[in-house]
């Protein structure tokens, strides 16, 4: 699977996404834009938080946590096509989080009533359930009488960038548009634009991204070693000495090519004669 490099990301993936984020006024504005409401005050984006309930247990990372001055939760998660077992398992991957977020804030022994009014938010770029809407929201319904509501103050939404936007509002439908095409349409999409581009220049943010790149990798190589025969050893080491003289030249972008391209590895072999 091609990996972009740090200059070809976009607002639509989610590492950029999360820390595009991290600017307050931003945040603000797309949780309005994306939910229809106006929230007074934020009183802190927290993006990639981890929830770890128990020891052993499945931890969870949300792209963006956020808390506004009314303790409304809001995490809101970018999500690109990935294979069809993935996008069947979304809507039990939204129960997940929606659950963990539920168990952070009462595992210290609080009643059901100290549970915030939450949101969970998919901004998917394919159609999670191929209906052609450009937003699906979902809240517990009574199946005898559909017009009464459960009420327990969670909310479930997935947006489709692919969607017929004609009925979606203004705002949305351009913020939508933006995410898909990257072409802003709207004074706040500009500001958007400007500040995925500001992203893009941040080298402690393209150290990070490398970084995580290269954990991924580690751990896929990992899998693949899993069972294998003992007599692949001395590969394994020539790869960590040729991932060891490319770190040190700061050469990222070669040792993740290298894990993708056998022929690209083997030329690298050749030019440090290993």
């Amino acid at each position: 699977m091609y990996q972009k490099k740090f200059e070809e990301l976009e607002l639509r993936d989610d590492f950029i996404f999360g820390k595009v984020m991290r600017n307050k006024a931003i945040c603000k504005k797309i949780l309005e834009i994306l939910l229809g409401i106006q929230i007074e005050d934020i009183e802190y984006p927290e993006t990639q938080k981890a929830i770890n309930i128990t020891y052993q247990g499945k931890s969870v990372r949300l792209d963006v946590y956020v808390e506004d001055d009314k303790s409304s939760i809001y995490n809101a998660e970018m999500q690109q096509k990935g294979d069809e077992e993935n996008i069947r398992q979304l809507p039990k991957r939204s129960r997940y989080y929606q659950g963990m977020i539920d168990l952070n804030l009462i595992e210290k022994g609080l009643p059901y009533t100290a549970l915030s009014t939450s949101y969970v938010i998919f901004i998917c770029t394919f159609d999670p359930f191929g209906k052609g809407n450009y937003q699906y929201t979902f809240r517990a319904l009574c199946q005898e009488d559909t017009t009464f509501a459960l009420e327990d103050g969670s909310t479930r939404i997935f947006f489709n960038t692919k969607g017929n936007l004609e009925e979606a509002p203004e705002e949305l439908r351009k913020l939508l548009q933006y995410i898909e095409t990257t072409q802003p349409e709207s004074t706040f999409t500009q500001q958007l634009d400007r500040e995925v581009k500001r992203a893009k220049q941040n080298e402690k943010w393209r150290r990070e991204y490398m970084k995580e790149l290269l954990h991924d990798f580690d751990m896929k190589e990992e899998g693949r070693r899993e069972g294998k025969e003992e007599g692949r050893e001395e590969g394994k080491q020539e790869v960590n000495l040729l991932n060891q003289l490319l770190a040190e030249q700061n050469r990222m972008e070669d040792i993740i090519r290298s894990a993708q391209d056998a022929e690209y590895q083997k030329k690298l072999f050749e030019e440090f004669q290993i």
